[in-house]
């Protein structure tokens, strides 16, 4: 070919129109955008990408700041090398693990990471897998438990035997999913008093042969308290004694999975006690991964049923795939892997006590106000509860929500439950991110709105019902 002559001219045609992807470059070339796209429909064409970019951004605005919302525990800030790592990884899909054998290793190396921080009796041993968040962990958790109460009562079930699972009422909305899912009855134990989560002679009270197992809840999303793991096992193993039953207990540390180890060392409620046949948590809470990663972990292969279990194969080993969910994309574990190799055991240490720093010195700061009595103090998850104090009737915790929300501040206004309807409270969770001068802004906002709420005549908020979107 002599220098400088390019190749022979290309065919024309729609053959040559297919080689170029639409999303290339400016979509509309006849001209500009004539009225506004539908918002319920597709548009008949397409639109310049700057042109649908700048639409779905302006109207993302109205969102609240995800840093100011101290009502979720999920995770709103990583580093920005997570970042990358993560957009790196958002078009692998987790589930095709011959495809990404990396992925799936890191998978692994996660779930063993986790068997050992929770003391499994052998880590090598323990079986686990990652999940889109800790509902469906628990979902997971579950059948396993109701699987394993079915062969063991095979003669009985399901004719009149009717599985049930013990646990508080404070516990987080999938488990009632799962037991209304699966067709478990939900054995829930009220609130009563001061009392604001499961306690142990309320659960084996609770329990018979056809209970699958007890969830206890280590950081109830309520008000951040523990429930005394080791004291009903304690209570179940007595039960045990009376009556033979072998009642397992699930812990469902959502939070506390990731917290306790760290700073609450000799605080036993992991698989140190043989009774806990299983732990689920959320890595995208003070795991510290964005939203969408959940670990389920069993003590030992016995406590997982094989035949839930599907096995795939890859790079000659065997990798269980036990999940509700099929595509989902790898770029949260790769995420969960990075933050442990990031921080280990002292840099999570580190991350865990200052938010629980954090979260005691505005509790106290807080309560000096003189306006509001604290339930918690945020020493055990970081975060804490708390509500008016006796003698304030010109507002309530639903005005002080309401105020704060103008000020960009997110914090939940709600109702206890049963027996304790007569309690409304607001909640503050500190996370990584929320730092000292955040809390400093936020005390000084909740200064600045108190003298017009101490001079209102009455609560403003009559539908109590409906002044919180919060679900815990």
């Amino acid at each position: 070919m002599p220098l400088h002559q390019g190749p022979a001219a290309s065919p024309a045609g729609p053959e040559r129109r297919l080689a170029l992807n639409p999303f290339f470059g400016e979509a509309n070339p006849v001209g500009g955008m004539t009225e506004a796209p539908p918002h319920h429909r597709l548009p008949d064409g397409p639109l310049p990408p700057a042109s649908a970019y700048q639409l779905v951004h302006d109207e993302l605005m109205l969102d609240g700041n995800s840093r100011l919302n101290l009502a979720t525990f999920v995770t709103t800030w990583m580093e920005p090398q997570a970042g990358v790592l993560m957009a790196e990884c958002r078009d692998k899909n987790m589930i095709d693990k011959d495809e990404y054998p990396r992925t799936a290793e890191l998978e692994r190396r996660c779930v063993a990471m986790l068997a050992q921080l929770w003391n499994a009796p052998d880590p090598t041993t323990a079986v686990g897998c990652s999940t889109t968040g800790s509902s469906e962990a628990c979902m997971l958790a579950g059948m396993a438990l109701k699987r394993r109460w079915t062969t063991r009562n095979a003669d009985r079930y399901p004719g009149s035997a009717r599985p049930n699972l013990v646990m508080g009422v404070n516990v987080q909305v999938c488990w009632e999913k799962f037991c209304n899912f699966w067709e478990v009855e939900a054995r829930l134990v009220p609130m009563e008093g001061d009392r604001f989560h499961l306690d142990a002679e309320s659960a084996a009270a609770l329990c018979d042969e056809n209970t699958i197992g007890v969830v206890a809840v280590l950081g109830s999303t309520f008000d951040g308290s523990y429930e005394p793991v080791a004291e009903i096992c304690a209570a179940l193993d007595a039960l045990q004694e009376r009556t033979g039953l072998d009642i397992p207990v699930h812990v469902d540390g959502a939070s506390g999975a990731m917290v306790a180890p760290f700073l609450d060392e000799d605080l036993v409620w992991d698989f140190r006690l043989p009774r806990v046949s299983s732990i689920n948590t959320s890595g995208h809470k003070y795991g510290l991964v964005y939203p969408g990663v959940g670990w389920a972990l069993w003590r030992s292969p016995e406590e997982l049923p094989e035949e839930l279990v599907f096995r795939v194969n890859y790079l000659g080993g065997d990798m269980p795939t036990f999940a509700l969910n099929f595509s989902r994309p790898g770029a949260q574990v790769v995420a969960q892997y990075y933050t442990f190799l990031r921080l280990g055991r002292e840099g999570y240490r580190a991350v865990q006590q200052t938010s629980r720093d954090i979260a005691r010195g505005l509790a106290e700061r807080i309560e000096a106000m003189g306006d509001f009595r604290l339930l918690t103090r945020g020493d055990q998850l970081p975060v804490f509860a708390f509500t008016t104090a006796p003698d304030v009737t010109s507002f309530d915790v639903f005005d002080v929500s309401r105020r704060l929300r103008e000020q960009g501040w997110l914090v939940p206004a709600y109702t206890f439950p049963a027996n304790r309807e007569d309690l409304s409270v607001l909640r503050v969770v500190c996370r990584n991110g929320f730092s000292a001068d955040l809390a400093d802004l936020f005390v000084e906002d909740l200064n600045r709105l108190m003298p017009e709420l101490r001079h209102q005549s009455r609560p403003f908020t009559d539908d109590k019902s409906a002044a919180t979107a919060f679900h815990h």
